[in-house]
């Protein structure tokens, strides 16, 4: 095997590092069932606490690891509960080093000495982790900022491991039907592009930016302010903000904070980014949030920002509608439309739904219990989750998990219904209204949907025995569809008529 030899020459010291820490943490029955035990001859060790020995191992083995091992975490339609449960508590943390190792690396990216540069400058890190650093600084004017920068060597390491991984993904989806099922040479690729954005921090000042312009006209959160002429792809420079991270009710309200109140606008911040806007926070956790006098919340951290199309937008938000009515058949529909042509036959599709709307439907909306019957049933049935719907369920259970330990209880219902609102008015805002292409476009997708609407009317017409007066049914199902068709594209007509006069 050629690329394998080449592979292990480029990055052979790297790949020992790796087999050492497998054999340090028993992974040899891991390695095995991934069918590489030839590459990294590990040891056997004990089978039980294997996903607890996984998760010590990718934080032994750095940020690409903890990385992947995060991305699997989301995979919770493909991995059983207990890997699930482990690699949710992976880390990124590390130790702190001293300044003087960063100092050639900061005076390059600054052009300068940073006490040259700053009125003050705090050698001492506020936080650390696998890739970056972390200081505190006060510009001349008296604004007080924070510098994150990389630290040495992790670009090259990190480079390393993508190639070592990679290759290693193609390796255990040639010897094994299993990985070959888990596709890890998709969760690898998407990896690349999420650490290599990450290693690059003029990503970061950019998304801060863009999620600033989508909440402007909201006070109540709080993006920090990028300092562009001192930012470059190796040093992040923005404004610092004080403020309490969201750990329980207490911490609040010895804060003078209102829980409730930052629970709300917790939850609507997370569905306007989703629904509304299209780009969220990927991971709402509570160290990059902060909660700010007035009950108001700012949002720190954004190397890793989502996307979501318009048309997944409205997919989800119809699956989480379905769900609060306790309509089992718009679930199903939403189900098959995700599973795409693999889908599994209408009728376990439908059971699936049907246990989902038993057991979630019609009562509060929970998200950490949604979840913890969702992804069991979805593995059991065979059902897969699109790859950029599962960041958005990631992102949706941890801010769940904030708002449930500062407001125990915390239903996701009422706030749902207040994102629709919000994103009805924004359809028919006058930027929106003097937008009649825009119409168009939605004319346009609901045609291109309507084979999928008819073939779904068909697979309920043939779920159901049809009785004598069956072609009558159909006749009627047919000719009421025309009807709200036509009425559609007459609305649709009209709203666009309007907008032109206006």
């Amino acid at each position: 095997m050629l690329p394998t030899a080449i592979v292990i020459a480029r990055d052979r010291a790297r790949l020992r590092q790796i087999a050492k820490v497998a054999t340090r943490f028993g992974l040899g029955l891991l390695v095995d069932r991934l069918g590489l035990t030839a590459t990294f001859q590990a040891a056997q060790g004990p089978v039980d606490g294997l996903p607890e020995r996984t998760r010590r191992a990718l934080e032994a083995l750095g940020p690409t690891f903890v990385k992947l091992g995060q991305i699997l975490a989301t995979r919770r339609d493909l991995l059983p509960p207990e890997w699930i449960e482990a690699l949710e508590h992976l880390h990124s943390r590390a130790p702190t080093i001293a300044f003087d190792q960063l100092r050639p690396a900061v005076e390059a990216a600054l052009g300068d000495a940073p006490e040259a540069i700053f009125a003050s400058f705090d050698p001492m890190p506020l936080a650390a982790a696998s890739i970056a650093q972390v200081h505190r600084a006060t510009l001349h004017d008296g604004a007080e900022v924070v510098l994150k920068f990389g630290r040495p060597g992790a670009r090259a390491k990190i480079e390393a491991d993508l190639r070592l991984i990679t290759h290693l993904a193609a390796m255990a989806e040639r010897a094994s039907a299993e990985m070959r099922r888990l596709s890890p040479s998709l969760l690898v690729a998407q990896l690349s592009r999420d650490i290599l954005e990450e290693l690059d921090f003029t990503n970061e000042g950019r998304n801060a930016d863009r999620l600033r312009d989508d909440f402007a006209d909201d006070p109540r959160v709080t993006i920090p302010r990028i300092h562009w002429p001192l930012t470059s792809s190796g040093l992040l420079v923005m404004e610092f903000i004080d403020g309490v991270a969201p750990v329980d009710g207490e911490t609040l309200r010895d804060a003078g904070l209102d829980p409730r109140a930052i629970a709300d606008l917790g939850a609507d911040v997370v569905l306007d980014m989703l629904l509304l806007h299209g780009r969220f926070h990927g991971d709402p956790h509570p160290g990059n949030l902060l909660c700010l006098p007035g009950n108001r919340l700012a949002l720190l951290d954004l190397g890793s920002v989502g996307q979501i199309s318009a048309r997944r937008r409205s997919e989800f938000l119809s699956f989480v509608q379905a769900l609060i009515a306790g309509d089992a058949p718009m679930v199903a529909d939403t189900l098959r439309l995700w599973s795409g042509p693999d889908s599994p036959d209408h009728l376990v599709v439908e059971r699936a739904a049907e246990r989902i709307i038993a057991r979630h439907g019609g009562g509060p909306l929970v998200l950490s219990r949604l979840v913890g019957d969702l992804f069991p049933l979805l593995r059991e049935e065979g059902l897969v989750l699109p790859p950029d719907l599962l960041l958005v369920f990631k992102a949706l259970i941890t801010i769940d998990g904030v708002l449930a330990s500062i407001a125990p209880g915390f239903d996701l219902s009422e706030p749902i219904r207040r994102a629709r609102s919000r994103i009805l008015m924004s359809r028919l805002s006058p930027p929106r209204a003097r937008d009649p292409a825009g119409m168009l476009l939605e004319i346009d997708r609901l045609a291109a949907s309507s084979p999928r609407l008819l073939r779904a009317v068909i697979r309920r017409i043939e779920a159901e025995p049809l009785p004598s007066d069956g072609l009558r049914r159909i006749e009627k199902v047919i000719s009421a569809g025309a009807r709200w068709v036509g009425i559609a594209i007459l609305i649709a007509g009209a709203a666009i008529a309007g907008a032109l006069l206006v």
